[in-house]
């Protein structure tokens, strides 16, 4: 168990609170229940936004690059335990309620939020490590792409620009992710829309009056 988890043993007892309020104790049990139910967590690939999920919910993946953990204030915090709740709460939400990506994204952002604060982490400084790692692979050539990666977060942002950057790696037969058929016929489709035709075409008239 991590050691930055608030409730490392003990029985779940019924809190001597009202069930309405907070709990940091009740949300790190949930995050350990959540743990426990997830199929399977994969560091093996190049992860856009740092995180994702396979399209059937099964595997969520997290990028290779990013360290498993960050030091606060001396205590070593292991950081897949609040993405693995992130992409589940979100994945969930589109998937059962047939939310749109962002207002999914929010929620879980929250949820994500509400779990780092409950182990006592500052949420600035949590968020400014991610975001850091974020950055720096923006512009990162994706070598490792998996091919059942849920391309929903992408189309519901209208990411075209990622998603180009994507299929261009996977059309090079030279990529490890030109085998994948079925991503490059996922993202084939989705930069067949309307809206990803109209804004390459945008870019492209752009360009040409340079």
């Amino acid at each position: 168990m991590p050691e930055n988890c608030c409730h490392p043993v003990g029985a779940h007892k019924r809190l001597r609170i009202p069930d309405t309020y907070v709990s940091s104790l009740m949300l790190d049990r949930a995050l350990d229940a959540i743990s426990r139910r997830v199929g399977e967590i994969d560091r093996k690939h190049d992860i856009p936004y740092l995180a994702g999920y396979s399209l059937d919910g099964k595997r969520i993946y997290i990028d290779r690059h990013l360290p498993k953990s960050f030091v606060y204030r001396g205590r070593t915090i292991q950081t897949d335990r609040y993405l693995l709740l992130h992409e589940e709460v979100e994945k969930t939400l589109i998937d059962q309620l047939g939310l749109h990506y962002q207002h999914a994204h929010q929620i879980a952002t929250r949820a994500e939020e509400a779990a780092v604060r409950a182990d006592g982490v500052s949420w600035r400084a949590y968020d400014r490590f991610m975001q850091t790692y974020v950055k720096e692979m923006g512009d990162e050539r994706l070598t490792r792409l998996p091919p059942d990666l849920d391309l929903k977060p992408y189309r519901d942002e209208h990411d075209y620009d990622l998603m180009r950057r994507m299929d261009s790696a996977a059309a090079d037969p030279k990529h490890p992710a030109h085998e994948e058929t079925a991503l490059r016929r996922r993202l084939d489709k989705a930069l067949a829309t309307h809206a990803a035709e109209h804004e390459a075409a945008m870019l492209a008239a752009k360009a040409a009056g340079r």
